[in-house]
């Protein structure tokens, strides 16, 4: 785990930690949920505070009388809306940094996760997985990039040239490069964030679903999200030799191939709601 740790310490652009998420997971996974405990935690952060107030008044939801506080926009939103609202705010806090390590552009590492989580959630909508948990999961599954993103940036000829010589997958050349890949930084990094066991799993193991037993199904979710989101072209950087498809996940959830055309089209239509939502809360 050091050499896990040096990574993060070293980080010039660390990502902050949504610091309320995993509490707002244990919530909503108890029957009766305390609004109030709720609307307490949201209230530590002014800009979140500010978004679900703007989103509650928006044309999108806005009743006769506007929401005069945080309290009655939570009624009016539900909490699922306001998870998933906050949710979407962190996520877009850790995931555009000013880095170049991995090639992409400003916007497009949180375009891909968030149609990654968007398409992980259908999933486990049919399979009886937890939505939230699988929408958090797949939302943050590559925020060890950011980690990683400077020491690959000093290696970036390294990257190419390997790339042009064996076309290798991402991960392999980050192990190779680095001592280290991604995914075991992005579940480090949440398991230093306390977020739970199952959603640490689920990002360290989102590349290698099976070995995330227990939670191997919500890690399969992640995975398969994942892989939507590039064949839809939300993908970023080098993401051409990123992938390395495995059979594994869609038997963990004894799902067939020809069920991802399907799934495609409902994260389209999906994706459009959600642009809608994170618009009118802009």
């Amino acid at each position: 785990m050091q050499i896990l740790d040096d990574y993060i310490k070293k980080a010039k652009s660390l990502p902050p930690a949504p610091r309320i998420l995993p509490e707002l997971l244990s919530l909503l996974r108890q029957e009766n949920v305390d609004s109030g405990r709720v609307v307490q935690l949201i209230s530590f952060d002014p800009a979140i505070t500010a978004t679900v107030l703007r989103l509650c008044n928006s044309a999108l939801f806005a009743g006769a009388v506007p929401a005069s506080d945080l309290s009655d926009a939570v009624s009016r939103l539900g909490f699922r809306q306001i998870y998933t609202l906050v949710t979407a705010v962190s996520g877009a806090r850790a995931l555009t940094p000013p880095t170049k390590g991995y090639g992409f552009n400003p916007g497009e590492l949180w375009q891909h996760s968030v149609t990654a989580a968007v398409a992980a959630q259908l999933i486990a909508r049919t399979q009886g997985v937890d939505e939230s948990t699988v929408f958090t999961a797949a939302l943050l599954h590559d925020v060890g990039k950011i980690v990683l993103a400077d020491a690959l940036e000093a290696k970036y000829d390294q990257l190419l040239a390997d790339n042009e010589a064996t076309q290798n997958p991402l991960l392999e050349t980050e192990k190779r490069l680095l001592g280290v890949q991604h995914a075991e930084i992005g579940g480090h990094l949440l398991a230093r964030w306390k977020f739970p066991a199952n959603l640490v799993s689920a990002v360290w193991f989102h590349h290698q679903p099976a070995a995330a037993k227990p939670h191997h199904r919500i890690a399969a979710c992640v995975y398969l999200g994942n892989m939507v989101a590039h064949f839809m072209g939300q993908g970023y950087g080098y993401h051409a030799f990123a992938l390395k498809g495995r059979g594994e996940a869609l038997e963990v959830l004894g799902l067939s191939p020809d069920a991802m055309p399907q799934l495609m089209i409902q994260t389209f239509d999906q994706m459009q709601m959600v642009d809608t939502l994170l618009s009118a809360a802009a």
